[in-house]
């Protein structure tokens, strides 16, 4: 008897550790299955925000980095500059033509410190010197993250100047200005936007041109006085190049493919033509240009030309004519030279 009740006892055991087994199991189960969809939705949450954060830095990274050939070598430039130095008149014109204010800019020729014609849009700007002799400590004190210049007038500081950011330099400054517009809005990675501007000023080029009809056969004479020299203006000036391209004709002296020649008055009829535009480079508070361009004028040499005869000479804005040299003033060249051919 004693031994039966021990055998039932040990049965009713195993009986009981078997269904705690079955319960413990089947928690376990319930509770793997609670824990693999947890972590099955933990890994997808872990996911998402990897994805995020992946879109985010590639969002950051996909500020390309473009290579800029230019006077100086290559210059690599991250994305869209945004503290854009710029070291040239005609530079200040291509920036503001694409939409982008300069945290600093040299002075223009002509102004107190900035041209007419875009003053108002350059409020604002810090001057930082002139194209021949720009501040550097003012510079890097703007923290640029690109500096645009030209080999012709800066480039004994280009070394410098790279150090304190990226820095693109064009070639020269005379001949076809709109080289230069298009390496500089390269450089801004607003190649888009320039392409677009400059096909749609060649395009009013093209217009005014067909309208000139035999108006083009007029002779125009260019002529800038200082108060050291005189000289006549060639094909390829900012005047000239824009001349060129209308058809409009030059006298001989001036229908050259070269920049400028100095003259003497012995060699004043090389001023002549159908027409004379004149324009005098004048130092602040100085008369002395104004004055040698009276001498000039009214020397009877110069009164015996054909312009002079006809009362044909005309003084225009040396700022548009010729220094400013950019994309602004060569729309606004446009417009005097359309205006005084009265075409549309």
């Amino acid at each position: 008897m004693q031994n039966q009740a021990k055998r039932l006892r040990l049965n009713a055991f195993i009986m009981i550790m078997a269904v705690i087994m079955l319960v413990v199991a089947g928690c376990g189960g319930n509770n793997n299955s609670a824990n693999t969809g947890n972590n099955g939705s933990n890994s997808n949450v872990a996911a998402e925000e990897n994805t995020a954060a992946n879109t985010e830095h590639t969002g950051t990274q996909s500020e390309e980095v473009r290579v800029i050939e230019h006077a100086m070598g290559s210059t690599e430039i991250e994305g869209t500059p945004e503290r854009v130095v710029i070291l040239t008149n005609e530079g200040t014109e291509a920036l503001l033509a694409v939409g982008v204010k300069p945290v600093g800019a040299v002075m223009s020729w002509i102004g107190d410190p900035w041209y007419d014609h875009i003053k108002d849009e350059m409020e604002g700007v810090e001057m930082v010197g002139d194209e021949l002799q720009p501040n550097i400590e003012l510079i890097a004190s703007l923290q640029p993250d690109l500096i645009i210049g030209n080999k012709v007038r800066q480039e004994k500081i280009y070394d410098q100047l790279n150090q304190i950011a990226p820095t693109v330099f064009a070639e020269d400054l005379a001949g076809d200005w709109k080289i230069n517009f298009a390496l500089y809005t390269d450089a801004l990675n607003k190649k888009a936007e320039g392409e677009e501007l400059m096909a749609a000023y060649d395009q009013r080029v093209e217009e005014v041109k067909s309208k000139l009809g035999d108006k083009a056969d007029t002779k125009v004479s260019v002529v800038r006085f200082t108060a050291g020299d005189v000289r006549i203006y060639q094909k390829q000036t900012f005047s000239g190049v824009l001349l060129s391209q209308l058809g409009v004709a030059r006298p001989a002296s001036q229908d050259k493919d070269q920049f400028i020649e100095k003259l003497t008055k012995e060699r004043i009829p090389d001023m002549d033509g159908d027409v004379m535009f004149y324009f005098v480079s004048e130092a602040p508070g100085s008369s002395d240009a104004a004055n040698v361009a009276k001498d000039w004028l009214e020397d009877p040499l110069f009164q015996s030309l054909n312009v002079a005869k006809n009362d044909k000479v005309i003084e225009v804005n040396e700022a548009i004519w010729n220094t400013a040299g950019g994309y602004k003033a060569a729309n606004l060249l446009l417009d005097e030279i359309a205006a005084y051919f009265e075409v549309q």
